[in-house]
């Protein structure tokens, strides 16, 4: 899209009772045609004895459908609102085609067109129900017992651990990622070769990467910087928007050779059939690094912790990860990393001397070139490698290994994963790492810490896409 273009605007009116999927399928439709929805809600004057629900409450129930851009109460009348706002298209229900309607007679004034859909064609109803209402997310977990008895954990002390999150100030580095989920239909086999086709039904795009632990830590309370490097495209600006918050400062530099880093993942029924991504791996100029070092250079007397969230798209070279650590230490500052790795290229190894590393078992083998050692042995060798204080080696369906380094002995424990019924299993080791990150920045231990991240990771698993984990929801599944 051609964001220098004037934007096309679609327009929905009704009473909106009720937010139910038939109206869900039609402002998902009208999204889907349009670069802007707004929908007008009729006043309790205008709706009169239809008005079942308060107009305010209708008001903020259709603001928070994930389709609307912008929602108004319409309160003199319909046509008073359409010559004002000139939408480029009206939607309505195919109920309505064969009736008479206010807007056919306003239409060539403004200059619009009068859609009818049901959205049908385009928007597939389990979807739009599960992103649009908010259903409380059951929680299908118990806390390990054992795991608090063995650590003498008290769940009161976690709650103050938690909110002494909201006095650190963080900073994020690495990665920025958007996750793209395209939805998809199967229509069967392609006569021609032997090619599965499918129909797009509906996409949605969210903040991944670095720029998600960054959100994670701001959500949960702290004060958060996140540095990182975009490409010169409408992802860019999607990020900036996401990345916008009372408590996130986020430094996007723009690098003019290479996109924002996407990946297109087509999903049906739930099971992602293709990821596609858009990417480029080289290291970011030495101008770049330059520019990121000074920035954090004049803000490291403010932080309390930095977390490196390494993906190896380029944007934590590893000149500039020696110097963010020289400097970090030289300033008493934490330091926690995760390096992710999707092929054999990547070192968690690679970043020295920190408080928290969190590979997966394969990236752990990778760091250490060692597929004969158990998780035991190891965890040995990557310390040595690495020089971490603590590691958790996350084990997938397993849960995570922690390991760490007391009065000269190894001690290793494991937390099952929690969640027994995950909806999406893309970030859950982000959520792990920001809040990991941040119960040890507040003092907690690492088995403190390794809890509250792993709940974190199974309320993040609850969830299609991933979405900033907040305070409240923690505190909540402690009960």
């Amino acid at each position: 899209m051609n964001l220098n273009m004037k934007k096309k605007i679609s327009f929905i009116s009704g009473n909106f009772n009720i937010l139910h999927p038939g109206h869900l399928r039609l402002l998902g439709f009208a999204k889907s045609i349009s670069d802007k929805l707004i929908v007008g809600v009729n006043s309790n004057k205008i709706a009169g004895i239809n008005a079942s629900v308060d107009e305010k409450l209708r008001l903020e129930t259709v603001k928070s459908c994930s389709y609307v851009d912008e929602a108004i109460l319409i309160k003199k009348s319909l046509k008073t609102v359409l010559l004002n706002l000139k939408p480029n298209i009206i939607v309505k229900g195919n109920e309505y085609k064969d009736l008479e309607n206010e807007e056919s007679k306003i239409i060539k004034k403004i200059n619009a067109k009068l859609v009818f859909s049901s959205g049908d064609a385009l928007f597939s109803s389990k979807d739009l129900i599960e992103e649009n209402l908010q259903f409380p997310i059951s929680k299908n977990y118990s806390l390990p017992k054992e795991f608090l008895k063995n650590h003498k954990i008290k769940l009161e002390k976690l709650v103050d651990y938690i909110k002494k999150i909201k006095s650190l100030n963080v900073a994020v580095i690495g990665d920025l990622i958007i996750d793209e989920y395209i939805n998809c239909d199967p229509l069967g086999m392609s006569q021609e070769d032997s090619t599965v086709v499918v129909k797009e039904v509906n996409k949605k795009s969210y903040v991944g990467g670095a720029g998600i632990v960054a959100l994670h830590a701001s959500s949960i309370g702290s004060k958060v910087d996140f540095y990182s490097v975009v490409g010169k495209d409408s992802y860019a600006k999607f990020a900036k928007n996401k990345l916008k918050g009372k408590h996130l400062n986020a430094y996007l530099y723009t690098d003019p050779i290479r996109p924002t880093s996407l990946k297109k993942r087509y999903k049906t029924d739930d099971k992602t059939m293709l990821r596609v991504s858009k990417l480029y791996q080289n290291s970011i100029s030495k101008k770049l690094q330059d520019i990121i070092f000074n920035k954090l250079k004049r803000n490291i007397k403010f932080y309390d912790a930095i977390i490196f969230s390494d993906f190896n798209y380029g944007c934590l070279p590893q000149d500039l990860v020696k110097k963010i650590i020289k400097l970090a230490n030289k300033h008493n500052v934490m330091m926690t990393a995760d390096s992710q790795s999707s092929s054999q290229f990547g070192n968690i190894s690679r970043f020295k001397g920190m408080k928290l590393i969190s590979p997966t078992e394969r990236e752990a083998r990778i760091a250490c070139r060692n597929n004969e050692d158990g998780l035991i042995g190891l965890t040995e060798k990557l310390r040595e490698e690495s020089r971490a204080t603590n590691i958790f080696i996350k084990l997938g369906s397993e849960g995570i290994l922690i390991d760490t380094f007391k009065n000269t002995q190894h001690v290793t424990d494991r937390i099952p994963k929690l969640n027994n019924f995950p909806v999406d299993v893309i970030g859950a080791g982000d959520a792990l790492l920001a809040t990991s990150s941040l119960l040890l920045a507040a003092g907690a231990n690492i088995w403190e810490s390794s809890l509250l991240g792993s709940i974190s990771a199974a309320i993040q698993v609850s969830k299609r896409g991933n979405t900033p984990i907040k305070n409240e929801e923690i505190i909540k599944n402690l009960k």
